[in-house]
């Protein structure tokens, strides 16, 4: 994937149930270790597609839960 972000989570059970989540909505996703440079309260992230940053965004804000945050790949 070019142009990624990265989204943060809480814990790895978020990262599997919204990584489940955006592949049954089409967007190109997968779980990957944190960058070392990125702390986080777990060790797995979500990358995604830049292109799909709103779609992405739109979809945490329906959540039951909250996320750490979205980066771009470049801040990370």
């Amino acid at each position: 994937m070019r142009g990624e972000m990265i989204l943060l989570v809480h814990t790895s059970g978020h990262a599997f149930s919204i990584e489940k989540a955006l592949k049954k909505r089409g967007i190109n996703c997968r779980l990957t270790p944190i960058p070392r440079r990125v702390s986080s309260d777990c060790g797995i992230c979500v990358r995604f597609e830049s292109d799909q940053l709103e779609t992405v965004e739109a979809f945490t804000r329906t959540l039951p839960f909250d996320i750490q945050g979205i980066i771009s790949d470049d801040e990370a």
